[in-house]
């Protein structure tokens, strides 16, 4: 294949161990200047100690969390039964794990977070693009997690301090009482984060198991409800298996892939900490589709029990705790509900867009200021808007997501494995003129390749409830495919684009 990338610049300064894994030689000197602080640099050896069960508990602690729990029952509120709810995300979460793996390898790899990874494909200055949009992404999920987490404290202050506190007066359509709950769950994540990685690697090995013991503690308790488990499984679906159920089926499938679609690109985040390749494709595989799959399963019995014993499909699980009449089953429910915020929250909310914001201007920007951008921003996006309304949660949120973020994926996977096959400069990441810079530390290819997937994975979505109509009618017929589409077209283009520019370098 012909070379993509210039090769002029000094001697590499990192060394590769027998296993594969590559850091900065010990005699060199750390990458410095404007695209360096010590948040981005490649984690040493030494320090990559995550092992398969780490990963796993991470991919636990995450996946049993409320919006999950969400996904599943949400489908069930448009039409589902059981069966095809469950099928729809087993099948989304065996096809993202696939990118998940691909990026997940640069991290073990090269100890580097998504940001500096993307410099490769999108230039070093080009980084901040795929890395902003994945950081408001982000934003909006922490949002939404917060606002959650949020409602459990006030289901559970309501049941303690009784009608004063649950029914006081309202402020923008919500109890002032919400407000404040919602903001006491955003302190709480905020201390969390401050104590750093290690802090939060611990919380997540502990939250994984206790989070889903509290699940099946719900499940139980709907089952005694209904009177049984035939009443959860018996529940109908409301579109059949004919073109009813399927024209519902494709946007839903790209939505659940929508759903991890952001950690598939800033996995790399989490796996440069990777103590091997193993570690880490072991721990994603074992850890994601089985437990999302689970949790699924979980959520929808549940959802359909509420629907046999209330009459209605009640999606969410704080307002289905809500109704129990025992207070220690409440209070079990609603920390658990907590902690399944607070784990999925700190993981995949707050950790990757600190890493983005930091990327934006490294030497003025550390990991905690971004951090807490990411929490202002959660904010300033109004979240209870996006998670009012199951439909527009699922197929608007979700899709939009989905199909913007499969654009950037598609680039890096076709940069790291086709192009490059793997192999990366570390220095030249972090400095002007190296191999990585392009044009002014731009790669026009990669951005025009992000554009281009981007309109036609989204251009043709229904907006609504965020805006009436289509930005572009004529792409109608790709909105039910965003996710693929954006990856698809992305990865051909960028690929095409690159072998032009290498043929071009060739004949100079």
């Amino acid at each position: 294949m012909t070379e993509t990338v210039p090769s002029e610049g000094p001697p590499v300064a990192q060394v590769t161990l027998p296993d594969g894994r590559v850091e900065i030689a010990p005699d060199a000197p750390a990458p410095s200047g404007p695209y360096a602080n010590e948040d981005l640099l490649p984690v040493p050896v030494e320090k990559r100690t995550w092992t398969t069960y780490n990963f796993s508990a991470l991919w636990v602690g995450m996946a049993h969390n409320t919006a999950s729990w969400t996904l599943a029952s949400g489908l069930i509120a448009v039409g589902m039964d059981w069966k095809q709810a469950v099928f729809t995300i087993a099948l989304a979460n065996l096809i993202v794990l696939v990118p998940m793996l691909l990026t997940g390898h640069a991290g073990p790899k090269y100890g580097i977070p998504f940001p500096v990874f993307a410099r490769a494909s999108f230039g070093v200055r080009g980084a901040n693009l795929p890395a902003v949009v994945r950081a408001l992404v982000a934003c909006g999920w922490f949002g939404i997690q917060t606002w959650i987490g949020g409602e459990a404290i006030y289901f559970l202050a309501g049941k303690l301090f009784g009608d004063s506190w649950a029914n006081a007066s309202k402020v923008g359509g919500y109890a002032w009482t919400m407000w404040l709950s919602f903001a006491i769950f955003w302190v709480l994540q905020v201390a969390i984060i401050y104590r750093g990685m290690e802090t939060i690697r611990r919380f997540e090995n502990w939250a994984a198991p206790f989070v889903l013991l509290g699940a099946g503690v719900m499940l139980w308790w709907m089952s005694s409800k209904a009177g049984g488990f035939g009443p959860l499984l018996d529940q109908p679906s409301k579109l059949g298996w004919g073109g009813d159920f399927w024209k519902l089926f494709w946007p839903s499938l790209m939505g659940m892939i929508g759903f991890w679609s952001t950690l598939s690109l800033n996995i790399p985040d989490f796996t440069r900490y990777g103590k091997s390749q193993k570690a880490q494709t072991w721990g994603q595989a074992l850890g994601l589709p089985t437990t999302m799959t689970l949790f699924a399963f979980l959520s929808v019995m549940v959802t359909s029990g509420s629907q046999a014993v209330y009459g209605e499909a009640i999606w969410d699980p704080v307002q289905l705790a809500a109704k129990t009449d025992n207070v220690f089953g409440l209070l079990y429910a609603l920390v658990t509900v907590l902690v399944a915020t607070l784990s999925v929250n700190i993981a995949a909310n707050l950790v990757s867009p600190a890493f983005d914001f930091s990327n934006l201007a490294p030497r003025k920007i550390n990991f905690r200021t971004g951090a807490l951008a990411t929490c202002v921003l959660g904010v300033l996006i109004f979240p209870w808007k996006l998670y009012s309304d199951p439909q527009g949660y699922i197929f608007t949120w979700l899709g939009l997501v989905g199909g913007l973020l499969g654009t950037v994926a598609g680039i890096l996977i076709a940069d790291y494995w086709i192009l490059r096959r793997t192999k990366l400069d570390l220095a030249d990441l972090y400095r002007t003129g190296g191999r990585y810079w392009y044009d002014g530390g731009w790669n026009w290819r990669a951005v025009v390749a992000f554009l281009t997937g981007g309109v036609l994975a989204v251009g043709g979505a229904d907006f609504h409830p965020l805006i009436d109509g289509r930005p572009i009618p004529a792409l109608k017929s790709l909105a039910d495919y965003g996710w693929a589409v954006g990856l698809g077209t992305s990865m051909v283009l960028y690929l095409a684009l690159m072998l032009l520019r290498g043929k071009e370098k060739t004949a100079v």
